[in-house]
């Protein structure tokens, strides 16, 4: 649920140093002003300890994205170690223990009422305490969860503190999970009868064009020791803010006691929630006591139906939709994983301007951010709950906490996010372990259950891989697992084209023998290869059992370091297939800290998958990418989750005359290729296919390729040489941006030369920020897999002649001016206005 969440959030107020929050209303932040040290000290949870000289930091938070002490060259660099204990999994980062601190009072005018307080997300193993007292423990460092703090509260105009204990010890992750409070708290004040968290529940069972019936329930809590008479009012506004409907029902809950209470309620003409147009309505609960609001819950919904159809594929309002899905880890890039609002929209932003209609949110929950991101832009989501359940994929990994907590945390996340309307399935696990044996029917069973009592309106799924040589057990096997699924999730079927994911005859035609024993289940593919984008789109639209796919990465992500990565072997090494294969890219290898298999790179420039996946999904009809050159007596090895190590340039000196690849990827059956104004080259396109590879000569210039159906020219890719680097360029984002801690400036800088082309082969040059104004720079980044240097200096080497620079406000109006500087080269500034 959205808005919720921020209902059972946050409180007080705080004055001077403590934090004074505008009483009167419901959901008050709690994000500022935080006092911590990354420190596993004792007695920090006592109110009387001295916390003065902690550092003061704004929530979200991440401290493993931060420098670490002690910097030694080659060993210990910006947030990256040699030694960490995660190694290549979490892309050399650090973990350890850190502890938080707060301290605010309580106004008078709320000395009666309740109040909550709601973390949506501290990685992990977290300890809460209010004056002293412990309120709980939360092992699982990707659910929301919350504590009553009104017992411990002292009286209004007194200090409370609160203290929170955060351990990411040991190795418990197989990615970059970062560490710390890393999204957001809220203080929740209400009334004794209240609504209960999470207690708006909205369906919308019939949907047309001319009417849409709506579903609401609405779980009410009674605190007080005596029952009640109140009026519960529900009232419906439009995506234009007009009420369309509204009801209104007399409650009698009883004393200390809960009660759901359900509201039927048609629209005619409804706006329906799409991809193109997602708008989003909003339901407004309030609970009356004679003629006075004591409660009040807004919750954001789209109108829209879904349906997963083996026959006609999935519908989105009746209407099939092909699923473009990718996959993405949580973090931020150069903000690690601190889910600043601004960071999680603009994620969805690009993904869906490269052509994704789908995310599959891997291997965990969300912030609640992003999903709000998903339902404003028309993006569909697959909301996954774990990584592993009893059997472990780390030592110290969430195995350990599943027995007791699996439902706590299942249902945290299903209650949270089951009003979004971008939300269209609930996944109960990837590569479970656990899936071929009887462990995996009785878990499975436990686990589609308990989604299904909590919301039956989406279908429920879960990514297997199954691939001979790495798994141990015949396919057979996992059959009464699947059966506990409504959509079957693949890892990994569509590889024709993998020498990695080597495929025996059986599991190359899969599919098909699945949907002949079962031809009323759909199937999604989970994870696949940016090389097999071609493969894994064509299917669905043959057949329509198939729903769509998801790319194994949309984005970059720090951790499972160097997946993707471009190699060079010497040509003379005979190469291995398969899992052994692989071995070349999971090794260790210092300083590769990021996994490199995305179609956008760590700051959100488009790398070559991308634009080969342009053509494949027909948004361009050619694109144009060169490889990188090597020398005679080496060979490249594509990284098993990687793509050609080819780069959108005509740009490289040092190569004149000597023979250089060019693949041009085109739909089109004819392609010629043009080198300063003369037609050098033509190939027609395999009907199996759509690359043409060329072999030419290099020298400086403009390289066209053009695409022919026929006599007709379909299309047109053209790369231009570079010249040397003259200047320092800033583009942003957005000139205008709010002056709140969640808002960001996304400001990308480049080498150019002077005709103001980016110089794509320049890696060393460094740029150095300077920031004038009320605001901080809160990363700063380039799309290198392999620079590990720090993300927060006011500093940072280019990589393809591309750089980045983020910009925090710190909450007050005004402009800022951001100036580039770089050795020899012209400057640049940018104004930003916050308001």
């Amino acid at each position: 649920m959205k808005k919720i969440i921020f209902s059972v959030y946050f409180l007080i107020c705080v004055v001077i140093a403590h934090a004074q929050i505008n009483t009167g209303t419901r959901n008050r932040p709690f994000d500022a002003g935080w006092h911590f040290i990354k420190d596993s000290i004792n007695g920090v949870q006592e109110m009387n300890y001295d916390d003065s000289k902690w550092r003061t930091v704004n929530l979200p938070h991440d401290w493993s994205i931060e420098d670490l002490p002690n910097q030694t060259p080659d060993n210990v660099v910006g947030p990256f170690s040699k030694s960490s204990i995660g190694s290549s999994a979490t892309g050399f980062t650090v973990g350890g223990t850190g502890w938080y601190r707060k301290k605010f009072i309580t106004a008078k005018a709320d000395e009666k009422k309740l109040v909550t307080i709601h973390f949506d997300g501290v990685y992990m193993n977290s300890e809460v305490w209010l004056n002293g007292h412990l309120l709980g423990n939360h092992p699982y460092g990707y659910t929301p969860f919350s504590y009553d703090l009104t017992p411990y509260l002292n009286p209004a105009g007194q200090e409370n503190v609160v203290a929170v204990k955060v351990q990411n010890e040991g190795k418990n992750s197989r990615w970059y999970s970062g560490s710390g409070i890393y999204s957001h708290v809220w203080l929740t004040v209400t009334a004794a009868v209240h609504v209960a968290v999470w207690g708006v529940y909205i369906t919308t069972p019939v949907v047309s064009k001319t009417s849409a019936a709506i579903q609401i329930k609405s779980t009410i809590n009674n605190e007080q020791n005596s029952a009640g008479n109140f009026i519960l009012v529900t009232t419906i506004l439009s995506p234009a803010g007009k009420a369309v409907a509204q009801t209104q029902k007399t409650l009698l809950p009883e004393a200390n006691a809960s009660t759901t209470d359900s509201q039927n309620i048609t629209i005619s003409n409804p706006v329906l929630w799409s991809l193109e147009a997602p708008g989003l309505y909003k339901v407004v609960t309030e609970i009356k006591s004679g003629n006075r609001i004591i409660d009040r819950v807004e919750t954001s919904i789209g109108i829209r139906s879904i349906r997963f159809d083996a026959d006609k594929g999935f519908l989105l309002n009746g209407k099939r939709v092909i699923l473009k899905g990718g996959c993405i880890h949580h973090d931020n890039g150069p903000l690690g994983a601190a889910a600043i609002d601004r960071a999680e929209e603009r994620k969805i932003e690009l993904l869906k301007k490269v052509g994704y209609n789908a995310i599959r949110l891997s291997h965990n929950p969300p912030s609640h951010q992003l999903l709000d991101a998903c339902d404003r832009l028309g993006m569909l989501a697959l909301d996954e709950a774990f990584d592993m359940w009893e059997l472990a994929k780390n030592p110290q990994d969430y195995h350990l906490y599943f027995k007791e907590w699996w439902q706590k945390d299942l249902d945290a996340m299903i209650m949270r996010d089951r009003n979004h309307p971008s939300v269209i399935m609930w996944s109960i696990g990837n590569e479970i372990f656990e899936a071929p044996d009887t462990a995996g029917y009785r878990i499975a069973k436990m686990l589609a259950d308990e989604v299904r009592k909590l919301d039956d309106t989406r279908a429920v799924t879960a990514g297997i891989a199954y691939l001979p040589g790495y798994t141990k057990k015949p396919f057979e096997d996992y059959a009464p697992y699947l059966l506990n699924l409504d959509v079957d999730g693949y890892n990994y079927f569509l590889e024709s084209t993998s020498k990695f994911f080597v495929r025996d005859s059986a599991t190359a035609h899969r599919f098909e023998t699945e949907h002949a024993k079962h031809p009323k289940k759909p199937f999604i593919v989970t994870e696949y290869t940016p090389q097999s984008a071609l493969e894994n789109y064509e299917y669905p639209i043959k057949n329509p059992y198939m729903l769509g796919s998801f790319k194994w990465t949309a984005m970059d992500y720090i951790g499972e370091a160097g997946i993707g990565r471009p190699v060079q072997v010497p040509a003379s090494r005979k190469l291995p297939t398969g899992l052994i294969r692989m071995g070349l890219f999971y090794m260790p290898k210092w300083s590769v800290f990021n996994a490199y298999c995305g179609d956008l790179d760590l700051i959100g420039n488009k790398k070559q998958a991308a634009y080969y996946q342009d053509v494949v999904w027909k948004k361009s009809t050619v694109e144009m990418l060169v490889r990188r050159p090597i020398t005679d007596d080496m060979q490249e090895v594509i990284a098993p989750w990687g793509f050609p190590d080819e780069l959108k340039s005509w740009t490289w000196p040092g190569q004149e005359g000597r023979k250089i690849l060019v693949h041009v990827y085109t739909r089109s059956k004819l392609v010629k290729l043009e080198l300063n104004g003369k037609i050098i080259a033509e190939q027609s396109v395999p009907d199996t296919s759509i690359t043409a590879t060329f072999e030419i000569e290099y020298q400086p210039g403009k390289l066209v390729a053009k695409s022919f159906d026929g006599d007709k020219e379909t299309g047109s890719s053209a790369l231009s040489t570079a010249g040397k680097p003259f200047a320092v360029r800033l583009t942003t984002d957005r000139n205008t941006i709010k002056a709140d801690i969640n808002d960001l400036a996304y400001i990308n800088a480049a080498i150019v030369d002077e005709k103001g082309n980016v110089v794509p082969n320049i890696d060393d040059i460094v740029i150095t920020y300077h920031l004038a104004g009320n605001a901080t720079i809160a990363g700063v980044g380039n799309g290198s897999f392999d620079d590990a240097s720090s993300f927060q200096q006011n500093h940072k080497k280019v990589y393809q002649g591309r750089g980045l620079v983020i910009i925090r406000p710190k909450g007050v109006a005004g402009n800022i001016i951001l100036k580039a500087t770089a050795m020899g080269l012209a400057e640049a500034s940018i104004k930003i206005i916050m308001k």
